[in-house]
This record gives C-alpha cells, sequence and structure tokens, in this order.
C-alpha cells in the first residue's frame, strides 16, 4: 500500500488506523479469525513495555512466574461473579489427543483460579505472606468483532496476583499497581491518563473495587488502559478456593488478594493518540527504532561517515537502523522511515559533510534541523528527550479540549452527540440511571477520578444529571473503545 492511499486521520480515523498499521508493518491479520500477527514494529513496542516495567514490578516485590494455558473449567465455577463475567468470552477443549476429556478445559481468559488453586496449597501460615506472583503470557477471549491492538480475541499482557494477610496491604499494593501504570503509560508511551475508580457495574468481574486508568483518543472516544483490583477474600473464602492461613495468634485467617493487568491495547493507544494523516508516530521511548540513518549518497566519505555516526549512536545506547540501501531513491527511504512513525531520521550526504553537520528531521512535528557532525549522537539523545516531553504535551492538550463539565442532561446529551470526549458530571450512583445514561447516549461511567495517591476521591454536593436526585461525586463519562 503506497502512502497515498492512506486514508487521511481528520477524515476517517478508523480506515487510517487499520491502515497505518499495516503500511507501518506493526500488525497484520491472522488467518484464524480475530487474531491478529504482530510484526517486529509492533511486538517492538511491547518488548520496550516490558523492558521497563518488569523492573517496576520487581521494586514492588512481585517475581514472574509462569502457569499453564488450559484451566480446568470446574475452577471458575468457583467464584459464582467471576465465571459470569467471562463466561460469554470464553473457548472451551473438549478433545483432546483423539479422545473427549472427561474434563473440559478452558483457554485461559485470565488466571485468577488456577493460580489461586496453587496459593491454596503454598499458603499455609502468615510467613507465607505476602505472595506476589506476575506472568508475562497470552489469553484469550472470544471477541465477536475485533480490532488491531485493541480488541482481539488472543491478546498479550502482564498479571500480577498478590496475596496478603490485611487488606490494608492488599489495597496498597492496588493503588501501587496502578501508579506505576500511570508511570509507564504517561512517562513512556506518553499518553495523558486519569485514574479512577470504576462503578459497581464496570467494575472487574468478582472484584470488591477496581482501578482504571482511562486514556482519551482523539476522536473523542475513551479507552481503558489498565486496571488494578481489589479482590478482598472473595477468592481465598473455603467455598471458593480456601487460601487459608494461620495467623500470629494461631487463628485462621483468608487472605486478601489483588490482581492488575497491562496489555498490548496499550500499543492501539499510542498509535491513536499520536499518529497523523502520514501514519503512525512513535514516542522514543518505546519506538523499536528511535533513529534512522539514511545516506544521501553512496560516496566512500557518505558510507564512512555513516558507520561512525552508527557507532557514536551505539554508544549513547540508542536503538537506531543504517538505511545503505541503493535500490530506493532517498526519497522512498524517507518516506518509509516517516511512515514507520521512526521519531528521527539523520540524512548525511557530501554537502551534509562539507558543511560538517547532518540534516535532521523530526517525525512528530515535520521539523528539519542543522546539527553538527561533531556532537551529533549527543545532541539526538537530548532532542529525543525533548520530542518525548514534546508529544505528551500535545496528547494532554488534546485530551483537555475533549473534557467537557456539564451540569444538565440537555447539555450531556449535546455534548456527546457533538463534541464527545470525556465528561465530568454529577451522577447518583443509581445503576437504574447509569443504564438509560448509557442506553440514550452510548456513554458509560469510565470511572470516579481520585485526587491522591491514597485512592481519596473528592466528595461534592450536587444534583444527578439524570434523575436530579442528590449526589456527591462528579463522574468521569464518555463512549468508549
Amino acid at each position: 500500500m503506497a502512502k497515498q492511499q492512506l486514508t487521511p486521520k481528520s477524515q476517517d480515523m478508523s480506515k487510517w488506523y487499520t491502515q497505518a498499521i499495516q503500511q507501518a508493518k506493526m500488525a497484520d491479520y491472522s488467518p484464524v479469525k480475530g487474531c491478529m500477527i504482530m510484526r517486529p514494529n509492533g511486538y517492538g513496542i511491547w518488548e520496550q513495555i516490558q523492558k521497563q516495567f518488569d523492573p517496576m514490578l520487581k521494586a514492588l516485590g512481585i517475581e514472574n512466574a509462569y502457569f499453564p494455558l488450559f484451566i480446568p473449567l470446574s475452577f471458575l465455577s468457583r467464584e459464582a461473579e467471576h465465571v459470569e463475567g467471562f463466561a460469554p468470552e470464553l473457548a472451551i477443549v473438549t478433545h483432546a489427543g483423539g479422545e473427549e476429556l472427561e474434563e473440559k478445559l478452558v483457554i485461559r481468559p485470565t488466571s485468577e483460579t488456577i493460580m489461586y488453586d496453587m496459593y491454596s496449597k503454598w499458603v499455609q501460615s502468615y510467613r507465607d505472606l505476602p505472595l506476589m506472583l506476575n506472568q508475562w503470557n497470552n489469553v484469550v477471549r472470544w471477541e465477536k468483532r475485533t480490532y488491531f491492538f485493541l480488541r482481539t480475541t488472543e491478546f498479550l499482557w502482564q498479571e500480577a496476583h498478590t496475596a496478603h494477610a490485611h487488606h490494608e496491604e492488599a489495597f496498597k499494593m492496588v493503588l501501587a499497581g496502578a501508579e506505576a501504570y500511570r508511570t509507564i503509560i504517561e512517562d513512556y508511551l506518553a499518553v495523558p491518563v486519569i485514574k479512577g475508580r470504576k462503578s459497581e457495574s464496570e467494575k472487574f468481574a468478582g472484584a470488591d473495587v477496581t482501578m482504571t486508568l482511562e486514556a482519551m483518543m482523539p476522536d473523542g472516544k475513551a479507552l481503558q488502559s489498565c486496571t488494578s483490583h481489589d479482590l478482598g477474600q472473595h477468592f481465598s473464602k473455603k467455598e471458593a478456593f480456601n487460601i487459608a492461613f494461620q495467623d500470629e495468634q494461631s487463628e485462621t485467617q483468608y487472605a486478601w488478594q489483588t490482581s492488575f493487568g497491562l496489555s498490548t491495547r496499550t500499543i492501539g493507544a499510542v498509535i491513536m493518540a499520536h499518529g497523523d494523516d502520514d501514519g503512525v508516530v512513535m514516542p522514543p521511548r518505546v519506538a523499536p527504532t528511535q533513529v534512522m540513518v539514511v545516506p544521501a549518497g553512496n560516496s566512500e566519505a557518505v558510507t564512512a561517515a555513516i558507520k561512525k555516526v552508527g557507532g557514536e549512536l551505539a554508544q549513547q545506547q540508542l536503538r537506531y537502523k543504517v538505511d545503505t540501501s541503493t535500490e530506493h531513491s532517498l526519497g522512498w527511504n524517507l518516506n518509509q522511515a516517516e511512515i514507520q512513525g521512526i521519531p528521527v531520521i539523520i540524512v548525511l550526504g557530501e554537502r551534509d559533510l562539507a558543511q560538517e553537520q547532518a540534516t535532521v528531521m523530526i517525525r512528530h512535528s515535520h521539523a528539519k534541523l542543522q546539527l553538527p557532525l561533531l556532537s551529533l549522537a549527543e545532541e539526538i539523545t537530548a532532542l529525543l528527550e525533548n520530542i518525548q516531553a514534546e508529544m505528551f504535551e500535545k496528547a494532554l492538550a488534546k485530551r483537555d479540549e475533549l473534557l467537557t463539565d456539564v451540569t444538565t442532561y440537555d447539555e450531556f446529551k449535546q455534548v456527546m452527540a457533538d463534541k464527545k470526549g470525556f465528561i465530568k458530571a454529577f451522577w447518583c450512583e443509581n445503576a437504574a440511571c447509569e443504564q438509560h445514561i448509557k442506553d440514550e447516549t452510548k456513554a458509560s461511567t469510565r470511572c470516579l477520578p481520585v485526587i491522591d495517591e491514597l485512592g481519596n476521591v473528592r466528595e461534592e454536593q450536587g444534583t444527578c444529571i439524570k434523575c436530579n436526585q442528590p449526589a456527591t461525586h462528579r463522574w468521569l463519562f464518555a463512549q468508549s473503545y
């Protein structure tokens, strides 16, 4: 697909999104309906997320482990609310080895049940707690409508599961997980998010509290970027998985649990939040290739200079590629780098060498600079950090444009029909009102924003925009992916 065939993002974001991903060689369709193939330019972002986020998990005391892909179907029935939430999305194995299985197996939609069966075996005393494990794995949820990265039948994620002796300690982990997610999404993906609590109807099946980070896409739809759950003792009680332990007084107690996960849908957020009419735009900190070096000509002097620049970039520990292909024109090579969203392109030719400088092109702003060859690698390193900050500020400004406070339901409906985006409004927290709003406007409660790292929310006095009954919180509403 040539660049001129790319539908402008401003014209049709849905078509642009699919085309841009394929042009950038990030993903392609799988022969298996609903699944996708992640190509190196897409998987490379996930590798960078893993590289940055895994140390954050370890700093919280969470260790990596791996549990099987297959889960006995009976395990899911041990926590009724949990199985009800996942039942429509389950993929079930009924035959294997040429025979019908005595017990059907579920292909994991999430790992609570199989992990907690083992937690019940491993936790006997308060000395065995906290037990904190994480998996980097794949899960399967049978989706009817799929969308590259945002919603696929199989996707990659990390899922952390912790068990604690006391609820206070468990809830601190819920908040710590959510804050770690904010760091990776804002500081590395350059996507601004709003942290908050999900409503009762929108929270994770089997959780007491679900924390979420909500991002706003340029088309006015919200994207749930990740979640962190306070599971209480629902899974640990005797009738569920019996994760019981003897406390310091030799009395039997049940563990307090959490889980939290971040998936490859965050790559979709990067693409939508930062891309432009020319294709995807990669934030430097997670870009698989941060710098592309392209020669303008193939003289010995240019080739030697390109090799020298590559070595200097390597010393700065930058992820770079050198395009020495002579099969295509300089314009074609630059076009390919632009389509792939590479943050910085360095062009070196005879004229540049004569002036002891390099031509540097910045993808996100389309700016062009002349930088001295003598300090080029150091200048590029600093430039990449500036680009990272500029991309976040640009995305933040767009998010703020799409955030509206309303006081009446008529205003609410008007904004959701014309502008979309986030709406802040009082809601009485009655499920019937929530459902009516969703039915009439397609907007759901995204979260109740928290105001500090302790998970506190702002108490106010107002009236519900739907029923005019007293309300004490302003909730965030939006249509969503």
